[in-house]
């Protein structure tokens, strides 16, 4: 059994509690059957970092991109995406998105033309978009459908089945977290079982989120585990054939 996790933040998990480096780590994620992981970068600056990574670990793969919540950085140009984006060991535009919860809609502008931006480099470049939204799902999809997104995921996912759908419907991939495992998340598992097989895909987004059994504690890579078994639960599927899907999903998007 092998299991990819989709969008995590190798770069910034807690290595001294997962051993004390990358490859203690690596060891105890494949340990859990989690053998491949997309390191997400999120703003220029530790590009290099996440980049580096991919270089030097067969299994990792990088991003490219500035999450809409990062303010201090450097604001990219779509050609510097474009850029940036030609190593082949990145396979994705972002994350980017848009985040009305830690910033007000109607102080955004900037991060809407960000979004558009992001979006232009990954229909040009055929590498797909990773999309972060909270609080802000309709104006999400409005931008999606404006630009003629071609291609991505929308991670994290934690809205309702409306914006699921209109996401699938632009030909996007749904990716599930270990948000899935919160007791709280009973909506979010509805959503989870309607979404069709061939869209599904499970992260960590670690080192956030911690799925259960471990709230509380680091996150790493390796808890992708837990979230294919959630979804193999509310689905009413096995652990195996959530992570021959899964997988399946993360080639047929990225390569």
């Amino acid at each position: 059994m092998k299991i990819v996790d989709s969008h995590c933040h190798i770069d910034r998990v807690d290595l001294d509690a997962f051993g004390g480096s990358i490859e203690s780590m690596l060891a105890h994620a494949q340990e859990l059957s989690v053998t491949e992981f997309l390191c997400v970068c999120i703003d220029l600056e530790h590009f290099d970092d996440v980049l580096n990574l991919a270089l030097a670990h067969p299994s990792i793969y990088a991003s490219v991109g500035v999450h809409p919540t990062e303010v201090d950085g450097k604001d990219p140009s779509v050609d510097e995406l474009i850029e940036l984006s030609k190593s082949d060991r990145v396979i994705a535009i972002g994350e980017t998105g848009l985040d009305y919860f830690h910033i007000k809609k109607d102080e955004a502008d900037w991060q809407r033309d960000r979004f558009r931006r992001h979006i232009e480099a990954s229909n040009r470049t055929g590498k797909p978009m990773i999309i972060h939204t909270r609080e802000a799902k309709k104006d999400t999809i409005t931008i999606m459908r404006e630009e003629k997104v071609e291609a991505g995921v929308m991670h994290c996912f934690s809205e309702d089945w409306e914006t699921a759908k209109a996401a699938l419907d632009l030909g996007f991939y749904i990716s599930f977290s270990g948000i899935l495992t919160f007791n709280s998340a009973k909506d979010l598992r509805e959503v989870a079982k309607k979404v069709p097989e061939d869209r599904l895909l499970v992260e960590t987004d670690s080192p956030y989120l911690t799925p259960m059994p471990h709230r509380g504690r680091p996150n790493s890579p390796a808890f992708t585990y837990h979230v294919a078994e959630k979804l193999a639960e509310v689905r009413g599927s096995s652990i195996e054939a959530i992570a021959e899907t899964t997988t399946n999903n993360f080639k047929r998007l990225f390569f």
